[in-house]
């Protein structure tokens, strides 16, 4: 995998604050087996390893958003199952190749933002319950809220791991 080409600016910027908070988040599973990244320790059905899946997925998602516009996010009652199963460690996977995974995605993320013309190009987001209706997103808005999700789910990591067996990723 070669290096993304070099970006400053704002997209360095946006680049930087994102891969600050996929630190957090790659953090919180340090020392684990595949066992402890599957463990569900809230009451919720997420697992450290079924975080680092959704939002390496989500991440993917979106920036086909930003090359595909809607489409890519596209969504229905039929796909609800397979959208689930994006928070969870299912059978087989492991958290070096969730791990991994991710990496892979972030690079793509540094290259598709270091190539991209324009960071003002805008797409309406798809009719879903959770986008307010006519909304239009531009790449930067697109960023900026990837930051921000995987920053909350960075926050709902450092929960399980210290709920798992008293880890912190700060302090």
């Amino acid at each position: 995998m070669s290096a993304p080409e070099p970006v400053a600016g704002e997209r360095a910027d946006l680049l930087q604050s994102l891969a600050r908070q996929r630190h957090f988040l790659r953090h919180t599973t340090r020392g684990l087996t595949g066992e402890q990244a599957a463990r569900q320790t809230t009451a919720s059905e997420l697992s450290l390893g079924g975080l680092i899946k959704h939002v390496a997925l989500t991440e993917q998602q979106w920036m086909r958003f930003i090359v595909d516009g809607p489409s890519a996010m596209s969504w229905d009652e039929a796909s609800a199952d397979e959208w689930m199963a994006g928070f969870k460690m299912l059978h087989g996977e492991t958290l070096a190749g969730l791990l991994e995974t991710y990496a892979q995605v972030a690079h793509r993320t540094g290259e598709l933002v270091a190539q991209l013309p324009d960071l003002h190009a805008a797409d309406p987001l798809p009719p879903a319950p959770w986008f307010e209706p006519g909304a239009r997103w531009s790449a930067r808005r697109v960023l900026l809220h990837v930051i921000a999700e995987t920053a909350q789910h960075a926050g709902h990591a450092d929960i399980i791991r210290e709920s798992l067996d008293g880890a912190k990723s700060m302090g």
